[in-house]
């Protein structure tokens, strides 16, 4: 189990390491450039900067999750090749949008109907294999309580707009240099926990089966150190930008994850930053509308309200990664039953 979490770590850290120089070139070469409508002379610096840098973490997640998969231990193939599949499709969707914005020159990319449907397409699949999958179910565990919720038939709409909630929340984050990407390697690892912790004591194993929790460990530190490889040429100042390509990649693997654990109530922690930029968004627009052009936050997502309030990118980066962590340890003790 340790070998395997580990090898899933470092490799997929090395691959992203060692693909990215080349894959920002290429994407220079071809002019994937990102265009800037952000407002503030900050952003507007970041004018051209290569977008579909997700593409290597995707490259250091798949190799990873295959290569270290517990092909041995119950469930193994059965469970990576379905978080593969939501993290990947999630994607498609993303890459979709980026390469409308960067080759064909227009600004907003897919149009929301053609967007939504493909997120609907990728969440009611996944909700609808869960919810047959004998180790899952409709039933999810409740944090603290000890106890589980059977949800029906209401488990796959509700599932449903989980997943499309979430992948768009990703989504969201990504608006700083290495923001998302950090709060990912940490969420990441705070799962990893989790399912060590579900496969390592028998008492938790009531949580989720152990083939998919060890299988989901895997996943989730692949997704961690390809979030750290990726860092490398995103930190502030970022070489690259992962672009919807990578933001719905990293958002569709973890809701994946969190499913596959019956364990979706934990994202209001593990994940708390990301929804938090979808909640502001909401706050925004509808506050906007309700008061006629009066506005909650400096800017939206939220992390744009720090900009504007002086924080500089790495601080808000720091700032996010400190709650995160916090909020991934609260987690981890809600689950344990200490």
């Amino acid at each position: 189990m340790v070998f395997r979490m580990t090898g899933a770590l470092l490799v997929s850290v090395a691959i992203a390491l060692l693909i990215g120089p080349k894959l920002i070139s290429e994407l220079k070469k071809l002019h994937f450039g990102q265009t800037i409508y952000e407002l503030g002379p900050s952003h507007q610096s970041k004018q051209g900067t290569p977008v579909m840098g997700g593409l290597m973490m995707a490259a250091g997640i798949l190799v990873s999750s295959l290569a270290f998969h517990p092909a041995e231990w119950k469930g193994g193939l059965d469970a990576v090749i379905p978080l593969l599949l939501v993290a990947f499709l999630s994607m498609a969707v993303g890459f979709a949008d980026d390469y409308i914005k960067a080759v064909k020159k227009r600004h907003d990319g897919l149009n929301p109907w053609q967007k939504i449907a493909g997120q609907v397409i990728v969440a009611v699949g996944f909700s609808v294999y869960c919810y047959f999958h004998p180790a899952i179910g409709s039933k999810i565990r409740i944090p603290f309580a000890g106890t589980d919720w059977d949800l029906g038939l209401f488990y796959i709409p509700l599932m449903t707009l989980v997943t499309i909630f979430i992948v768009n929340s990703s989504n969201l984050q990504d608006g700083l240099d290495g923001l998302l990407g950090t709060v990912t390697a940490v969420s990441s690892s705070a799962w990893a926990v989790i399912c060590v912790m579900i496969a390592a004591v028998p008492a938790m194993q009531s949580i989720a089966d152990r083939g998919n929790a060890l299988t989901a460990g895997v996943f989730a530190l692949a997704m961690a150190g390809a979030c750290v490889g990726f860092l490398r040429y995103n930190r502030y100042p970022a070489r690259t930008f992962m672009g919807d390509t990578g933001s719905m990649l990293l958002g569709g693997g973890t809701v994946a994850i969190a499913m596959i654990l019956r364990l979706p109530l934990l994202l209001v922690l593990i994940f708390f930053t990301p929804i938090m930029s979808s909640v502001s968004v909401i706050m925004q627009r509808y506050y906007y509308k309700l008061t006629h052009g009066k506005r909650i936050f400096l800017m939206s997502p939220i992390h744009h309200h720090f900009e504007k309030k002086g924080y500089s990118e790495t601080q808000i980066v720091s700032m996010y990664a400190g709650i995160t962590l916090v909020l991934s340890l609260i987690a981890i003790l809600s689950v344990s039953g200490l």
